[in-house]
């Protein structure tokens, strides 16, 4: 009859037991809370730079209607003399950007580099775009611009000179600048020690 007459009571009876009851429930740290709050596996840092050369919505028309992609140029360097571009499309822009970054891996060219320098001027063409390539004195910088700038800062060169011929198309003037790298060769300096000394075997052979 008490329970009855005084319900509040009936009521802080149960909650006391409910509180001091036995949790069946799972400890967090054994549960699933620890797996959802806990730290994800941090991505292992990728061995080149990359940035965005160009990217375009592009379609292809077919016999069923048109198809639409996105192409993305993506240009890769670790800064210290590897540099590579990638051109790939995909459905979305994520997977465009993955597919133009494998492929660039894959064009990685080394830059040859002489006092700071590119060793020698280089005239290169590619499509309808022509690039100059020049080496600079140390302390110039980079004085290019567009792709070309992209490129050389992406392969590490401190100081050259370019100049881009009737293009402004960013692909093209980026395959010609990376083609232009590929025809770069180290010259092989005559000491003036062995210069002098050759001459004076000239001199000498020529008295006999």
């Amino acid at each position: 009859m008490a329970d009855a007459k005084n319900p509040q009571q009936a009521r802080g009876g149960s909650q006391q037991k409910r509180a001091g009851a036995p949790s069946n429930r799972p400890d967090n740290k054994n549960g699933r809370g620890q797996r959802r709050g806990g730290r994800r596996e941090e991505r292992a840092p990728r061995e080149f730079e990359q940035k965005i050369l160009d990217l375009a919505r592009v379609t292809r028309v077919t016999a069923g209607g048109k198809r639409m992609s996105f192409r993305c140029a993506l240009v890769i360097g670790d800064k210290k003399g590897r540099v590579g571009l990638g051109v790939a499309k995909g459905a979305d822009v994520q997977i465009a950007i993955e597919k133009a970054y494998k492929q660039a891996q894959k064009n990685v060219i080394s830059v040859t580099l002489v006092h700071e320098t590119i060793p020698h001027p280089v005239w290169q063409k590619f499509g309808s775009a022509l690039v100059l390539l020049k080496p600079a004195p140390k302390g110039s910088g980079l004085k290019a611009g567009g792709a070309m700038r992209m490129i050389l800062e992406f392969a590490g060169v401190p100081n050259a000179v370019s100049k881009i011929v009737n293009s402004n198309n960013k692909i093209n003037i980026a395959k010609a600048t990376l083609e232009a790298i590929k025809q770069l060769r180290a010259v092989e300096q005559v000491k003036p020690v062995d210069a002098e000394a050759k001459v004076t075997k000239e001199k000498v052979a020529a008295k006999n």
